[in-house]
């Protein structure tokens, strides 16, 4: 069963089947459009810690002010990946692996978090896509409330240690009932 925190129209975040402890099918949506097209099938450790990360970030503002202001979000777009400095890196968002690597996506707060982002694959299921860019707008709060629901779900439901080691061990033996 998949369960959705967030709005697909601004963002989302689905969790889906578990293919092992430590693998599972997680789906990202923003704007109406599907992120994980290339691959939605996570490692969870890697995938929770970096979703935490964002929201962290956001929650405590710690997104940097819109880079232009009085642009439109799609020149905006192209200011910052068109950037060669590290300028532009102050802005990358959403590098949460392998996962989301088919979009180039950067944030900036203004009243709401911005997420802009573009797919870059030619191969990218959705032709029609490709080129175009997209804005998401959604409460900073939301959007740290959505990140982290999701990741405490993907944390609840897998194993973060190496499944070969055995069962991990408890501060307290466990009490028969």
């Amino acid at each position: 069963m998949t369960r959705r925190f967030g709005d697909r129209a601004t963002f989302a975040v689905e969790v889906g089947e578990m293919k092992s402890p430590a693998l599972r099918v997680v789906n990202l949506w923003a704007a109406d459009k599907w992120l994980t097209t290339d691959d939605d099938v996570t490692y969870v450790p890697s995938i929770s810690w970096y979703m935490r990360l964002d929201a962290q970030r956001v929650r405590q503002r710690d997104i940097r002010p819109c880079p232009f202001p009085g642009l439109a979000p799609e020149e905006i777009f192209r200011l910052l990946h068109g950037d060669e400095t590290d300028f532009r890196e102050q802005f990358w968002f959403m590098r949460w692996g392998q996962s989301v690597d088919n979009v180039s996506a950067y944030a900036y707060l203004d009243d709401d978090l911005v997420i802009i982002f573009r797919f870059w694959r030619a191969r990218h299921p959705f032709p029609e896509d490709l080129g175009k860019v997209f804005v998401a707008r959604i409460p900073p709060d939301e959007f740290a409330a959505i990140v982290e629901e999701a990741a405490n779900l993907l944390d609840a439901g897998s194993s973060a240690e190496d499944p070969t080691s055995g069962p991990r061990q408890t501060s307290e033996p466990e009490q028969e009932h």
